[in-house]
């Protein structure tokens, strides 16, 4: 892993009021008091990002937004701005999640003006690429991550520069949800080479400092056996994070 901090994001997606987030991040924050050497983030869904933020106060974990709209204002009825996210405290932003791809039709060249957008104001992106099941089983895996990373960092090729701070998540679409986890062999394969595409565009130095994370059914048992894999640096949970016991279980076997 070289010298990159191990990064534990979860992800709430479309869960939980305002008193149960604050409930559970305040659980998660007792929990993992005494446990440090890695970066930890929640990402609620948006009526709850400012009581988190509140309640998160005094401690190290970060908060984040689940997505945005790449203008800063306007017209443009039910979205948010990162300049919304930035006021309420956030400092991250997952960005072209699957469930955005498939479910709403958001597009790489979406996606990367997304990713330009947060750069510009101090967000830190965190992009999800990934296959779904049909483009495993053709082969098409390694091919398809081309294609994300490709057209998501459009404006980063052009510019011949990426955001130092920039995280990628490997989501394998089938694994999201579904109970079934990506091997410890097939995580790596696709971290491999999203670091190789990187290390191909961007330099040797931007492709070691990039952490990449594994999403796709995390949970506490099997987190320990992925994060010994040399080029995953952490994990986007999802379902796993929503209980304080699950996902603080999955922060402290992320170190073994």
């Amino acid at each position: 892993m070289a010298n990159r901090k191990p990064l534990i994001a979860g992800n709430w997606k479309m869960n939980l009021t305002i008193n149960e987030a604050v409930s559970l991040v305040n659980s998660v924050a007792e929990g993992i008091k005494d446990h440090q050497g890695m970066d930890v983030l929640v990402c609620p869904p948006f009526t709850a990002l400012s009581a988190v933020k509140k309640a998160l106060e005094n401690t190290p974990i970060c908060l984040g937004g689940q997505n945005m709209h790449w203008e800063r204002a306007g017209a443009f009825t039910g979205e948010i701005s990162g300049q919304m996210l930035t006021d309420v405290g956030c400092t991250h932003v997952i960005l072209g999640h699957s469930e955005r791809r498939l479910l709403f039709g958001e597009s790489d060249e979406a996606v990367d003006r997304k990713i330009s957008a947060a750069v510009k104001l101090g967000l830190t992106p965190i992009l999800c690429v990934g296959e779904t099941l049909a483009q495993r089983e053709r082969g098409e895996t390694l091919k398809i991550l081309e294609t994300q990373l490709t057209g998501s960092l459009a404006h980063s090729l052009k510019d011949k520069a990426i955001d130092p701070k920039l995280i990628v998540a490997y989501e394998p679409v089938w694994a999201i949800g579904t109970g079934k986890t990506a091997s410890p062999h097939q995580a790596q394969e696709a971290h491999a080479f999203i670091r190789k595409w990187i290390r191909s565009n961007f330099g040797n130095q931007a492709a070691e400092a990039m952490r990449i994370l594994y999403g796709g059914s995390v949970k506490p048992d099997n987190i320990s056996e992925l994060m010994a894999q040399q080029d995953i640096d952490g994990a986007l949970v999802g379902g796993a994070s929503l209980k304080a016991d699950s996902f603080v279980g999955i922060i402290k076997n992320s170190q073994g």
